[in-house]
């Protein structure tokens, strides 16, 4: 028994523009984020250490390497 294949839609379906206010509190919390990660690769267990001890510092040893920052 052959299978029939309905043919394509003929009309261009275009999406609706996402609003600028429903994109800004996301792009707000990505941004504080990624300044968060940054920090934690780049500066915790140095002069501004949050943290005590250097288990951050060897949690995120590889990414810092990674990323060109020097640590040792």
């Amino acid at each position: 028994m052959a299978q029939t294949i309905a043919p394509p839609a003929t009309g261009a379906v275009t999406p609706a523009p996402i609003p600028l206010k429903a994109i800004a509190p996301w792009a707000l919390f990505t941004g504080v984020l990624m300044l968060v990660l940054l920090y934690f690769i780049g500066a915790e267990q140095g002069a501004t250490s949050l943290l005590s001890g250097t288990d951050v510092h060897e949690w995120v040893h590889d990414g810092r390497h990674l990323l060109g920052f020097p640590c040792h």
